[in-house]
C-alpha cells in the first residue's frame, strides 16, 4: 500500500457525521462494520435499509410518510423510491430560520453581501408569492439566465417551493446555446441579470436576453436583476420587470410549500451539447435532496458550523450541489467572476476572510496555481480550511503533491467524480479514510460502482468502464419529452443490459480507491491498446514549458495515432529539444504506446462553458467533420487552431 499523504486523526474519526451514521446503522440493523469497505458493501447489498436509515439520520421533512422504500428492485427504469412520501425540496433547504449567515455573495469587483437564514426565507417567500400570483403552478418551468448570486438561489428555491421546475444557464452562454436548451422546455418566466463582471470587464446581458425572448415565445415575463446598475433599461425587452420591484409587489403570508411526491421534477439539467442537441435531463426532488445530504454530511462531514464554497457557474451541476448545503444549515459562499481574478488570489483571500472550511474548485485551478508558482500556505493563513474538493477533470498525482507541499498540509483532499447525469457523485471523498496520492478516496455509499471490460466482465484490477449495477435515488426521472424513454435508455443502458454505463474510464485500486483516466468516448486506441487521456495529461503537464494540453486519436493508415496539442507557457517554443523532453517523459513514465506520433503547439484549447476540455470536438475538426452546437463552448474560436494543419497530413 502506498504511504498516505494525509490520515485522519483517530479522535476526529469518532465524531464525524459518517461515524455517527454508521453507529446508528449498526444499532438499528444489528451489524458491525470493521471498515468503510464493509459498510459500503452492506449499503449496496441492503439498499432499502441503507437509504431508509439515511432518510432518518438526515431528518427529511415530509408531510406524508413513505409506504415503501424501493419498489421494483433492481430494474433501473422501473425503480420506485419512497413511494407515498410527499415533501418539498425548498422546505428542506429552508428548515433553518435563524440569524446565522445562509448566503455570502461575492462578485469579482469586490462587492459582497450577506443573507441570514431568516432573511433568505423571507425573500424566497416574497418571490414565491409573486410567482403564484402570476399563475405559476407545479410542473411549470422557470428558467434562469443568471450569474452566481443570491437572487439566483432565491429564484430556484421559490420555484421549487411551489412545485415548478427550475432550469438554469450561466450568462456566458450564447443565444443559440440558451435557445437550444430553454427552447426545448418552454419556460414561462425567465430570470436574468442586466450584466455581470468577468476578468475585469462588465458584460451587458440585455441584448442577449432580448434575442432569447424573441425566439422562445413561451416566456411570459422576464424578471431582471440590476446587478451592474440599480435601474437597468428594460424598455427594449417585452414583458420585462425589475426584480426588486417584482418582489416588493407580493403579499406577505406564510410560505406554503407545495407537498409533492418524492420523484416530482425539481431540476432540468443539460448535457454539454458538443456532440448534438443538448439532452434535457430531469432530476427529482427527493433523490436530489437525499443524495446531496449524503454527500455533504457523510462524505464531506458538513455541519451547521461549516462554511462551504464551490467555484461554479449556474450552468454546471456543482451549483445545484452547492446550494443544497443549505439543507445542512451551513453558510454557503457564492462567487461570480473569473476564478483567476488577481491570479487566483481573490478566491484564496475569501478562504481567510469568510472562514471557508470546505473549498471546492477544479483540477485546472489547482494546476494553474502551481504553474504560476503560487504557494497559498506562504501567502495566506488558511486556518479555517480542512477539506479541499476538486472535480471537472482528473486530478493528477502531481496536483496531489502540490496541495500537500504548497497549499496546506493536514487537509483532506477529496477528488470527486460524477456528473450532470446523476446530479451527484459515484466516487468521492471520505473524512474517515486516508488520502493516497493520485486516488479518489472511495466509492459513494449506496452506489454499486464497478469497472468492466469491453465484454461486460467485472475487473478487480485494470482499467475499464465505470458502471453502476443497481438503481440509486438520484438517477434521472428521464429526459424531457422522451415519453417512451428511448433516448434515456440509449444514453446509459444500451451498452450493458439494465446496467448504468457512465462514460468514464478508470480503475479500482488495491486500497479500494479509484483513479479516473478520462472520458471513455475520448479513450485512445493505438494498435488496439486503450489509453485514457488523463494518463498522458499527467505526464505532459508536469513539464514547466507546457501550460496545458489536449490529446486525440487520428485515424491513420488503418490504425489510430496519438496527436498531442500543447499550449506553451510564456517564453517557451516547441523546438526539437522540448519535443524530445515530452516524448521521453511520457515513455519513461507510461509505455511506448502512449508516446504521441505528432506534437503540435496551439494557442488555445476549446472548453465547455463549465471548463471541461472537449477532445471530441478537436477530433472532429482534424478529421474535417462538423462540430455541432459550438455555442456550448466557452471559446469556440479556439477550434480554428486545429483546422487544416499540414503536419497532420504527413
Amino acid at each position: 500500500m502506498p504511504e498516505p499523504l494525509w490520515t485522519p486523526a483517530a479522535n476526529n474519526i469518532k465524531h464525524t457525521r459518517l461515524s455517527l451514521f454508521q453507529q446508528q446503522v449498526e444499532k438499528q440493523h444489528q451489524q458491525h462494520f470493521a471498515s468503510y469497505q464493509d459498510f459500503y458493501q452492506w449499503s449496496i447489498e441492503n439498499r432499502s435499509d441503507f437509504w431508509e436509515s439515511l432518510w432518518q439520520f438526515c431528518d427529511i421533512k415530509c408531510s406524508k410518510p413513505y409506504t415503501s422504500v424501493l419498489g421494483n428492485g433492481d430494474d433501473f427504469l422501473a425503480a420506485k423510491w419512497f413511494a407515498g412520501a410527499e415533501l418539498n425540496f425548498a422546505e428542506n433547504l429552508l428548515r433553518y430560520r435563524d440569524n446565522r449567515a445562509a448566503l455570502v455573495s461575492i462578485l469579482e469587483n469586490g462587492e459582497r453581501s450577506v443573507l441570514s437564514y431568516a432573511e433568505l426565507y423571507q425573500q424566497v417567500n416574497r418571490l414565491a408569492q409573486q410567482l403564484r400570483a402570476d399563475g405559476i403552478q407545479p410542473g411549470d418551468r422557470v428558467a434562469g439566465f443568471m450569474p452566481n448570486i443570491a437572487q439566483t438561489v432565491i429564484a430556484a428555491l421559490a420555484t421549487s417551493s411551489i412545485g415548478a421546475i427550475w432550469s438554469s444557464c450561466s450568462p456566458d452562454f450564447g443565444v443559440n446555446g440558451v435557445v437550444d436548451r430553454f427552447g426545448q422546455i418552454e419556460p414561462k418566466i425567465l430570470f436574468c441579470a442586466n450584466g455581470y463582471y468577468y476578468n475585469g470587464k462588465t458584460i451587458d446581458c440585455l441584448p442577449t436576453v432580448k434575442a432569447i425572448t424573441e425566439q422562445i415565445r413561451s416566456i411570459q415575463k422576464v424578471c431582471v436583476v440590476g446587478l451592474t446598475t440599480n435601474a437597468p433599461d428594460l424598455s427594449r425587452i417585452e414583458n420585462a420587470v425589475n426584480y426588486q420591484t417584482y418582489c416588493q409587489n407580493a403579499a406577505i403570508d406564510d410560505l406554503q410549500f407545495e407537498q409533492l411526491p418524492f420523484d416530482h421534477p425539481l431540476y432540468i439539467m443539460y448535457s454539454s451539447g458538443t456532440t448534438g442537441a443538448p439532452k434535457c435531463i430531469v432530476h427529482g426532488a427527493g433523490g436530489t435532496l437525499l443524495q446531496h445530504l449524503k454527500e455533504h454530511q457523510l462524505h464531506t462531514d458538513i455541519t451547521r458550523d461549516d462554511v462551504l464554497f464551490y467555484f461554479s457557474t449556474c450552468g454546471w451541476m456543482m451549483w445545484n450541489w452547492l446550494i443544497s448545503g443549505l439543507a445542512s444549515g451551513c453558510t454557503v459562499v457564492l462567487y461570480d467572476g473569473s476564478p483567476f481574478a488577481n491570479q487566483g488570489q481573490l478566491l484564496l483571500d475569501a478562504i481567510d476572510r469568510e472562514g471557508i472550511s470546505v473549498f471546492g474548485t477544479s483540477a485546472k485551478f489547482i494546476s494553474s496555481l502551481e504553474k504560476a508558482g503560487i504557494k497559498p500556505r506562504e501567502s495566506h493563513q488558511l486556518t479555517s480550511l480542512r477539506t479541499l474538493l476538486s472535480t471537472g477533470s482528473p486530478l493528477s498525482h502531481e496536483n496531489f503533491d502540490f496541495i500537500y507541499r504548497d497549499f496546506k498540509p493536514g487537509i483532506c483532499l477529496a477528488s470527486i467524480c460524477g456528473g450532470t447525469d446523476i446530479i451527484s457523485c459515484f466516487v468521492l471523498g471520505n473524512p474517515n479514510l486516508p488520502v493516497i496520492r493520485g486516488e479518489i478516496q472511495c466509492r459513494g455509499l449506496g452506489m454499486a460502482v464497478e469497472f468492466w471490460d469491453e465484454n461486460g466482465k467485472r475487473l478487480n484490477q485494470g482499467k475499464g468502464e465505470l458502471i453502476c449495477t443497481r438503481p440509486f435515488p438520484s438517477q434521472p426521472i428521464g429526459f424531457w419529452r422522451d415519453t417512451d424513454n428511448q433516448r434515456y435508455k440509449a444514453a446509459y443502458f444500451n451498452r450493458y443490459d439494465n446496467t448504468w454505463a457512465h462514460g468514464d474510464y478508470g480503475e479500482l485500486t488495491a486500497s479500494q480507491g479509484v483513479i479516473i483516466h478520462g472520458r471513455s468516448d475520448a479513450v485512445l486506441n493505438p494498435g488496439g491498446v486503450r489509453i485514457g487521456t488523463a494518463e498522458i495529461y499527467r505526464q505532459v503537464e508536469s513539464i514547466d514549458a507546457i501550460q496545458e494540453s489536449i490529446v486525440v486519436g487520428q485515424q491513420w493508415d488503418n490504425d489510430v495515432r496519438v496527436i498531442l496539442f500543447v499550449v506553451l507557457t510564456s517564453g517557451h517554443i516547441l523546438d526539437e529539444a522540448l519535443v524530445d523532453t515530452i516524448k521521453q517523459t511520457i515513455r519513461k513514465n507510461t509505455t511506448p504506446r502512449h508516446v504521441p506520433a505528432k506534437i503540435i503547439a496551439v494557442e488555445d484549447i476549446p472548453r465547455t462553458i463549465s471548463g471541461k476540455i472537449v477532445e471530441l470536438a478537436v477530433r472532429n475538426v482534424i478529421h474535417n467533420q462538423p462540430v455541432v452546437n459550438t455555442d456550448a463552448l466557452a471559446n469556440p474560436e479556439a477550434l480554428e487552431h486545429y483546422k487544416n494543419i499540414d503536419e497532420l497530413k504527413l
